[in-house]
């Protein structure tokens, strides 16, 4: 196995890059505000053995709620998610280890001011507070401009400039505590954006998962492969497992982490060079603070039961569970959902069918199904 070689950066109490094992780390899925719900979340999860856990702000009464959060859990290393609000930053900067950004969802916050100047404030705000970042760029919100310069198709090249952007501007104010991500649903195309940025930074420390990887046992299949092919070259300093699961059980998360890294130290592998998708592929994100509404956890599994007759089509089919990542990240499913608090918003492509209730969306999402069967019958017949 290649050993890695980026730089240390610390994170409260844990150091992740250089020589220092991979750190494994998750998400609280309860809603921020629901604080007795999210303080069980961060004990569950530190229970699994956690090293770093993540929790969403996206409002002042999630900021009042972070701090309630932290008084409780007070010796848990926090990364805050920025989501789209990072004017949250110096709010939230003191109860956390670490800030996470989205370049994508930066570029559309205040379009009158320079994306250099958004990026110096979270470092002045980091840098005051101690605390290290992430620059988290997600395949379904990457910069459009960026997007807007390669061929339909390609979400790897604009992702990794896109990455490589950010880093030098942090380099470029003196910050060196930080890490990055790149994230798609496609463990295939999380390996290659991961090895071109590896190859353009080897010293920047990148924080690996496959984002709506699913469901178990699909879920775990997909970021195994991801894993596998990265952390054997030297790739990867800290790792999220992106579940879909029940809020009681995240810490599965945790718990597949680990397994996957004994795995791999041990030289126990189960993944082939490239992952091949054949069949029906159903992608969801993991249940996370974001969601609005935890039926989206049901509406996942239901959908995986209703469709079970449609498992020999090649169709994909994406169940999102918030607004932040659900209408990008659907675009490239055959079918697409995206849920609001009392609503699923119904896609076909990046094209919206309507708006359905929580009752509704199954029955809608069948007559759909049926009719893209139909359509690639025919059209495999002609």
């Amino acid at each position: 196995m290649k050993p890695r070689q980026t730089r240390e950066i610390r994170i409260g109490n844990v150091r992740i890059g250089g020589a220092n094992p991979i750190a494994v780390q998750s998400m609280a899925a309860t809603r921020t505000v629901d604080v007795a719900a999210t303080i069980r979340q961060v004990e569950l999860l530190e229970a699994a053995g956690a090293d770093i856990i993540r929790i969403a702000v996206d409002n002042p009464k999630d900021v009042a709620a972070l701090a309630e959060i932290r008084r409780a859990r007070p010796n848990a290393n926090l990364s805050i998610d920025l989501q789209e609000n990072y004017r949250l930053a110096e709010k939230v900067a003191p109860f956390v280890q670490k800030l996470r950004y989205n370049p994508g969802h930066l570029y559309h916050l205040e379009r009158e001011k320079p994306v250099q100047e958004k990026v110096r404030y979270l470092v002045d705000v980091a840098r005051a507070h101690g605390c290290a970042m992430r620059i988290g760029v997600n395949a379904g919100s990457v910069d459009p401009e960026k997007l807007e310069k390669y061929a339909h198709g390609d979400s790897i090249t604009p992702m990794v400039e896109s990455a490589l952007e950010h880093c030098a501007m942090l380099d470029d104010l003196g910050f060196d505590q930080y890490c990055v991500s790149l994230k798609d649903s496609d463990p295939n195309k999380v390996i290659d954006a991961n090895v071109a940025f590896a190859e353009a930074r080897p010293d920047v420390p990148l924080h690996l998962g496959v984002t709506e990887a699913g469901m178990p046992p699909d879920g775990v299949i997909k970021t195994r492969v991801a894993f596998e092919q990265l952390i054997t070259r030297g790739i990867g300093d800290t790792i999220r497992v992106s579940l879909t699961l029940p809020f009681d059980d995240k810490g599965d998360e945790i718990t597949v982490g680990r397994q996957i890294l004994s795995d791999i130290e041990s030289g126990r592998f189960r993944s082939v060079p490239r992952f091949e998708q054949h069949g029906l592929n159903i992608i969801s994100c993991p249940s996370c603070s974001r969601v609005e509404n935890e039926a989206f956890i049901d509406l996942a599994q239901n959908v995986r039961a209703m469709t079970e007759y449609a498992k020999e089509h090649d169709i994909t089919i994406a169940v999102m569970g918030c607004r932040v990542n659900g209408p990008g990240e659907t675009d490239d499913a055959d079918l697409g959902m995206w849920c609001a608090p009392s609503f699923v918003n119904l896609k076909r492509g990046p094209k919206t069918i309507g708006q359905f209730t929580y009752d509704e969306i199954l029955g809608k999402l069948r007559v759909e199904l049926d009719t893209l069967i139909e359509e690639k019958t025919v059209s495999s017949r002609a």
